[in-house]
């Protein structure tokens, strides 16, 4: 996999490059150190992934990726010598299409590189989600029966979104409005670290609560529910929320298709879900299923998406009953949703 670096300080440059050579299958494909030079070598030679620093001369790592996103898309780990400290520019290059982010490695005083496994492992993930290793397939092991629901209540509203997510779930959210008679529930492919901040920008950029998944917590009207871990989300027979390591072996973490392969088996009533922009294929094979369960099932169009991949997948299996642009989707939920609750 060929890496670049786009860092303006030499020893954090150095460390990345040991950190990239240090793999058998990863070399680094070039090393810019400006914003608008990122830019231009992405456009003439675009690599697998880039890890881009956020503060950098000419153009920051915000601004580069909206660029580089809209101009030549490729995989984009922002790597910054502060994360915490730099949440709300995380979030936003998050929102353009950047797919995670991590704390700069350090070089040691005896040459080892502080931070090089959790590099290591973002780059193996990343691997994955590009193609350049197999994901391996699996198969969802939930059975049995949801229990009923009163047919007055209204349906739940299911989210899985990745690359380019949070600006599509805002979009979304804010066309529900605060008061939605729904419960919403969220799967955002994002680390651990950045779920509880990410829940807030969501909050406050979209005006619709949004919370993180409590364990054995229950979807509730009028409140958004983001998954928060680095194991899956699931629902049980209870319609209570909880969290699973298994499947192991899939590359997408939290997976929007074991989620909804787990609302395919226990959700009392079709609801609606959707999948919105993101890399790879997850989400398609669970919104499928879904569908043919009785949900309406919504997906992203190719127009409005950061990265037309997950949503592309469901359309081409058939997954979606409706392709739309992100800012139709939140009216055309809401329109829903007051149709079932008035219904006879």
């Amino acid at each position: 996999m060929r890496v670049a670096i786009a860092n303006d300080l030499p020893l954090a440059v150095e460390a990345l490059r040991r950190v990239v050579s240090s793999a058998r299958d990863y070399s680094v494909a070039w090393v810019a150190h400006d914003g608008e030079e990122t830019v231009r070598r992405c456009i003439s030679d675009r690599p697998d992934v880039l890890l881009l620093d956020l503060d950098m001369p000419s153009l920051d790592g915000v601004e580069a990726t909206r660029r580089i996103m809209a101009q030549s898309p490729c995989a984009i780990v922002v790597v910054t010598s502060a994360v915490e400290a730099s949440f709300d520019k995380v979030y936003e290059a998050m929102a353009l299409g950047a797919l995670d982010a991590i704390d700069t490695p350090r070089l040691g005083i005896e040459g080892g590189v502080a931070g090089a496994a959790t590099l290591l492992a973002k780059l193996a993930l990343v691997s994955k989600l590009v193609g350049r290793t197999p994901a391996p397939a699996w198969s969802p092991e939930v059975t049995g029966a949801p229990v009923g629901a009163s047919p007055r209540e209204a349906p739940l509203v299911a989210i899985g979104a990745s690359t380019g997510g949070p600006s599509a779930v805002v979009d979304v959210l804010a066309a529900l409005g605060r008061g939605f008679p729904a419960p919403v529930v969220i799967v955002q492919h994002v680390d651990l670290a950045f779920a509880p901040g990410l829940a807030r920008w969501l909050t406050t950029q979209s005006g619709f609560p949004v919370e993180l998944v409590a364990l054995g917590e229950k979807p509730r009207p009028g409140v958004a529910l983001l998954a928060a871990t680095r194991d899956h989300l699931v629902v049980g027979e209870d319609r209570a929320l909880a969290y699973t390591a298994r499947p192991r072996e899939t590359p997408y973490r939290p997976s929007v298709d074991v989620f909804y392969h787990s609302l395919a088996a226990y959700w009392p009533r079709p609801g609606i879900a959707v999948l919105l922009t993101g890399m790879g294929r997850d989400g398609a094979e669970g919104l499928l299923r879904l569908r043919k369960k009785g949900w309406h099932t919504i997906a992203q169009d190719e127009r409005t998406s950061v990265v037309y991949g997950m949503p592309k997948a469901a359309a081409d299996r058939g997954a979606a009953a409706r392709v739309m642009p992100v800012t139709d989707i939140g009216p055309a939920i809401r329109e829903r949703v007051l149709a079932a609750r008035s219904a006879p």
